[in-house]
C-alpha cells in the first residue's frame, strides 16, 4: 500500500564521530518493536560489514525504517569521520530533516562543524539531540550554548537557530524534553520528529522523477539503487528512463521495488512521491542517475561533493614475493576493482597513469586505507605509494588543502604538541582550559603536516591526547615540511630472519619483523634511530664451532617487534619506499631493491637538488 507523504518523515542522523548514531537507531528500532523483548541483537546492528564492526566506526551511509503510529519515519545512519564526508553529502537530497547528534561531555566537534554546514546548506530542518546525557561530567547546557554558537557561526537563518533540543542517552534507551523528565523511553524523541520534520514534499500526480543516492548490492538481484522519489508513482515493471545531467539516456524495466522495514527491504508494487525506495533490474545503475518516466526526460543535478584531498598511486606489485599469496594481482583485476568501486564511492576518483599504476585519490589517509583494507580482504595484492596532498593552481598561485585541528591533551603535554605542530607549519588559533586538567588546542594546518603525525602525537602524549581534524579550505602553499627523521633498517639478502641476525640489528632501532619471517633484499625490517638509511643482514646466523666459551651461548632476547597496521606503514613510508599490501601481509620495501642502484639514485638526486 502506497504511504501518503503526510505520513512520511525522511531523516538523517549526522555527528561526529563516535557520538552514539549507531546506538540511536538500534534503540528507536527495539522501541518500534522491530526486536522481540528477549531477542539477542548484536551491538550497532547496522554495522553491518566485517571493518565496520571492527573498527567501531560507520563507514557506508545505511537506510532503514519505523513505524510509529500511522507514520512511517525512514532514517538514515551516515559515518561520522571525515573522511567519509561524501556518505553523508550524497544522502542529503533524500532525506527533510536531520537529527543532530552531540555528545554532552565531548560537545561540538570538527565533523560536527561538517555535517552541521552540509545540512543547513541544503535547508534541511535540524533537531538537536544532547547525548549520553547520563555519562559522568556531562555537560548539556554548555553543550547547547555552544552548538547555538557553531549555528551562528554557519550562518543559520532566524528559523534554523530556533532549534529544538532533545536530551537523550542512546545506550539507556530513552529521550526527554527537560533534564528534570523523568527518563522512561524514546517516544519524546519519535513525538519531536513527527511535530518538527516536515513531510516530504512531492506532486504525485506529476511525471516520474527519483534521483539514486545510494548503490547496494545483492548476489541474486545485482545492483540495487536506493533514493527518493521525488515526483509521480513508482511501480513494479514499468518502463523508465535512467538519465544523468551528462547525456546518458537509457530506456530501462523496473523489476522489482522495495521500501525498507525495519532491518530488511520489503517488496511493494508501487510508491509515490517522498518515499525512500530500492529498485533492482537495471545493471548500469550509478549514483547521482536519475529514473524518468519516458515522456518528460528531466535529470535532476547530482549535489556538490567536495573534492578528494589526498592521493596514492596504486602499482601492480613486482617484489619477489609477487603473486604468492594474492588471488588477484594483474592491472586488469586491480583496474576492474577500482572501477567497481568508483559506481558507489562518491567522493573517490581514479587516474589510469601507466596499464600499471594507478592514481587513487581520496578524502584522507582513512578513505584510502579502509579501501586498501577491503581489496585485500577480497584477495588483492598491489603495492602503495606515500600518499600525497593535491596541489591547486588559484589565480596563479599554487594552493595547498589545510585542515583545522582539535586537540585535547593533558596540560604537561601541550607544549611538546604546540612545539610538534609548528614544526609542521601548524598555526595555533586558541588554547583553552578543558575539562579538568586538559587542554584545548585548536590549529590551522597543512594537510601535508598531518601525514605521519598521529603515532608522534600518540609518542608525545603517552597515548593520553585526542585528536581530531577536518578539512578548511584550500589556501597558497606553506613551503616546505620535514618529513620523517628517522631512517630504515633495509634487509641485504633474501632468506628467513633467524635471532642472531634480528639480535644484532636491533641495536640499531626498531624491529618490524620477528623470527622466522620471510625476507628479500631491499625489504624495510625496521626503522633505524638515526635518519639515514642502514643495511643489516637479519638472515646471518651464528657461526658454529667445536669452542664453548662461558656465557656465548646464552639465550639471546629480541624486543617484540613493532606491529605495523596499515594506517601505521602508511605514515611510515617515505618517498622512495613502497607498501606492498597481500591478503595475508603488509610488506614495506624500497622501491629500488639492490643497495648500489639505490645508493647512484640517490646522489643523482642529491646532484640534481
Amino acid at each position: 500500500m502506497m504511504v501518503k507523504p503526510m505520513n512520511l518523515r525522511n531523516i538523517a542522523i549526522i555527528a561526529h564521530v563516535d557520538h552514539g548514531k549507531t546506538t540511536l537507531v538500534d534503540k528507536l528500532l527495539r522501541f518500534a518493536g522491530y526486536f522481540r523483548h528477549n531477542q539477542t541483537v548484536v551491538e550497532r546492528v547496522m554495522d553491518s560489514n566485517d571493518l565496520e564492526r571492527e573498527r567501531g566506526i560507520t563507514i557506508l551511509s545505511k537506510n532503514t525504517s519505523i513505524m510509529y503510529g500511522d507514520t512511517r519515519i525512514n532514517i538514515v545512519d551516515t559515518p561520522g569521520h571525515a573522511d567519509f564526508g561524501g556518505e553523508v553529502e550524497r544522502i542529503m537530497r533524500m532525506v527533510d530533516g536531520v537529527l543532530l547528534l552531540v555528545d554532552a561531555f565531548e560537545g561540538s566537534m570538527p565533523q560536527t562543524r561538517f555535517v552541521l554546514r552540509k545540512a543547513l546548506e541544503e535547508g534541511l530542518k535540524p533537531i538537536v539531540v544532547i547525548n549520553k546525557i547520563d555519562r559522568p561530567g556531562s555537560r548539556p547546557i554548555e553543550v547547547v550554548d555552544d552548538i547555538l554558537d557553531l549555528f551562528i557561526d554557519l550562518g543559520a537563518d532566524e528559523e534554523q537557530l530556533d532549534f529544538p533540543v532533545v536530551y537523550a542517552s542512546a545506550k539507556g534507551g530513552y529521550a526527554k524534553l527537560s533534564l528534570d523528565d523523568e527518563a522512561v523511553d524514546m517516544k519524546p524523541l519519535l513525538d519531536m520528529i513527527i511535530v518538527q520534520i516536515p513531510a516530504p514534499q512531492g506532486d504525485t500526480e506529476g511525471s516520474l522523477q527519483m534521483m539514486i543516492s545510494s548503490i547496494d548490492y545483492d548476489n541474486y538481484v545485482g545492483r540495487i539503487g536506493v533514493g527518493k522519489i521525488s515526483r509521480g508513482v513508482l511501480s513494479k515493471g514499468m518502463e523508465a528512463v535512467l538519465c544523468n545531467p551528462s547525456g546518458k539516456e537509457k530506456r530501462v524495466k523496473i523489476n522489482t521495488l522495495y521500501t525498507f522495514e525495519g532491518l530488511k527491504k520489503m517488496e511493494i508494487i508501487e510508491a509515490g512521491a517522498g518515499e525512500i525506495v530500492a529498485v533492482s533490474g537495471i545493471e548500469e545503475i550509478t549514483i547521482g542517475d536519475t529514473i524518468c518516466s519516458p515522456g518528460c526526460i528531466d535529470a535532476v543535478p547530482f549535489v556538490d561533493i567536495d573534492e578528494p584531498t589526498i592521493s596514492m598511486n596504486f602499482i601492480i606489485n613486482n617484489s619477489p614475493m609477487a603473486g604468492l599469496e594474492g588471488s588477484y594481482i594483474t592491472s586488469r583485476h586491480v583496474r576492474d576493482r577500482l572501477q567497481r568501486e568508483l559506481l558507489s564511492n562518491v567522493s573517490l576518483r581514479v587516474e589510469e597513469l601507466s596499464p600499471d599504476c594507478f592514481k587513487v585519490s581520496g578524502r584522507g589517509e582513512l578513505h584510502l586505507s579502509i579501501l586498501m583494507e577491503s581489496m585485500r580482504r577480497e584477495g588483492y595484492e598491489f603495492a602503495v605509494t606515500r600518499p600525497e596532498v593535491i596541489l591547486k593552481t588559484i589565480h596563479g598561485v599554487v594552493n595547498e588543502p589545510v585542515e583545522r585541528v582539535f586537540i585535547e591533551v593533558p596540560e604537561e603535554y601541550a607544549g611538546t604538541v604546540i612545539e610538534g605542530l609548528g614544526r609542521r607549519k601548524g598555526e595555533l588559533l586558541s588554547m583553552t582550559n578543558g575539562i579538568g586538567s586538559s587542554s584545548k588546542l585548536e590549529f590551522i594546518i597543512p594537510a601535508r603536516g598531518l601525514i605521519g603525525y598521529r603515532s608522534e602525537f600518540l609518542t608525545d602524549t603517552k597515548g593520553n591526547g585526542v585528536i581530531n581534524h577536518c578539512f578548511e579550505s584550500y589556501q597558497p602553499f606553506k613551503g616546505d615540511i620535514p618529513i620523517r627523521n628517522r631512517g630504515s633498517l633495509v634487509a641485504s639478502e633474501s632468506g628467513t630472519t633467524v635471532a642472531y641476525g634480528l639480535y644484532n640489528a636491533q641495536e640499531r632501532g626498531t624491529l618490524f619483523v620477528d623470527a622466522g619471517v620471510s625476507v628479500y633484499a631491499g625489504m624495510i625490517v625496521g626503522e633505524n634511530a638515526r635518519p639515514q638509511d642502514i643495511t643489516v643482514n637479519v638472515c646471518k646466523k651464528k657461526q658454529l664451532t667445536n669452542t664453548r666459551a662461558s656465557g656465548s651461548d646464552e639465550a639471546l632476547r629480541l624486543t617484540p617487534p613493532l606491529n605495523m597496521t596499515l594506517e601505521r606503514c602508511l605514515e611510515f613510508i617515505n618517498d622512495d619506499e613502497l607498501l606492498e599490501v597481500t591478503p595475508q601481509s603488509l610488506r614495506l620495501r624500497k622501491m629500488i631493491l639492490e643497495k648500489t642502484e639505490r645508493e647512484r639514485a640517490a646522489k643523482k638526486k642529491d646532484q640534481a637538488s
